[in-house]
């Protein structure tokens, strides 16, 4: 099959298209035969091996976190889903990744794949998903009534923390940028401010940190937290800032695959109360050249990575 990996860490120059052997299922496995990986920044920082700590990975390495397709291959004792199921998932970030024909994963990190949305475009969910859920909701708690600041909105996950928070019932307050600004509002955002601390009516419950802003600038988002507040962050490489005199936790958020959250996304999305945007479609051969962009700062929205040419449009 079909497969783009790096041998050695580096600049997206090491990322090869090649042909690698088809993998076989072990005991809890299945094997999905891939429509759709996608690009996250955090690929990007495997391969030049800025996560060798946390993420530690076995080269040659597959990147590709997001995975949708249709289960191929069962091993032994890969319950809950049988071949044909369309699925998508989070796969283990030791592991090899979804920028292949092929790609194994546990089965219990699968879920059925929206049945509303074309299956390459479930693709896009996973990571970026289920981090604007578990930041929201695992860790900030949000509720109906309470006011929310999303720093950065203008990304992927920003769109989706918008949308799940508007959808909570919460009043949402949005940082973007001026080529994400009319994105973010359509996304349901209240209010849309430019980048930096905006100036605010009222306090906000809950600050979710989503843009790699200098650390000066994120301890500055505690001053519009109000007493007992807390400020989430998704850039863990600066811890995330807090207010002990005032109550203000400061979190920071790794993200987990959890078959179940994302179960109640797809619900979300198949229900109408989430919209997945996709911006581009790329094919597979097309990964390094994708690589190059985002370490540039060239790319803008979700772009998804189609082993076939199929669906490109």
């Amino acid at each position: 099959m079909k497969a783009v990996r790096f041998h050695e860490y580096g600049s997206p120059d090491v990322l090869r298209y090649e042909d690698v052997e088809q993998p076989v299922p072990a005991a809890g496995e299945v094997r999905i035969r891939v429509a759709a990986t996608s690009f996250n920044p955090v690929d990007g920082n495997i391969r030049a091996g800025y996560m060798q700590g946390p993420i530690p990975v076995t080269l040659p390495h597959t990147p590709g976190i997001d995975v949708a397709g249709t289960v191929d291959a069962l091993g032994e004792g890969a319950d809950g889903v049988r071949a044909g199921d369309q699925v998508v998932g989070f796969l283990p970030m030791t592991g090899a990744g979804a920028a292949a024909e092929y790609v194994l994963a546990p089965a219990g990190l699968l879920t059925a794949a929206p049945a509303s949305i074309p299956l390459t475009d479930a693709g896009g969910l996973p990571l970026v998903g289920l981090t604007a859920w578990q930041a929201l909701f695992d860790h900030a708690k949000l509720t109906a009534g309470q006011r929310v600041l999303i720093n950065g909105a203008g990304g992927a996950v920003g769109g989706y923390a918008v949308q799940l928070a508007k959808h909570a019932g919460a009043h949402v307050i949005a940082t973007a940028g001026p080529r994400s600004s009319e994105r973010v509002r359509t996304a349901g955002a209240d209010e849309v401010f430019g980048h930096g601390v905006p100036g605010l009516s009222a306090l906000v419950d809950v600050v979710l940190n989503l843009a790699p802003v200098e650390p000066i600038q994120l301890a500055a988002l505690t001053s519009v937290v109000r007493d007992g507040g807390i400020v989430v962050n998704t850039t863990v490489w600066m811890p995330a800032p807090s207010d002990e005199e005032r109550g203000v936790r400061g979190v920071n958020l790794f993200v987990n695959s959890d078959a179940a959250q994302l179960a109640r996304l797809v619900t979300l999305v198949d229900s109408g109360a989430l919209h997945v945007d996709i911006a581009r479609r790329v094919p597979l051969a097309e990964l390094p050249a994708l690589h190059a962009e985002a370490a540039e700062g060239a790319l803008s929205g979700k772009v998804l990575v189609l082993p076939s040419a199929v669906s490109l449009t």
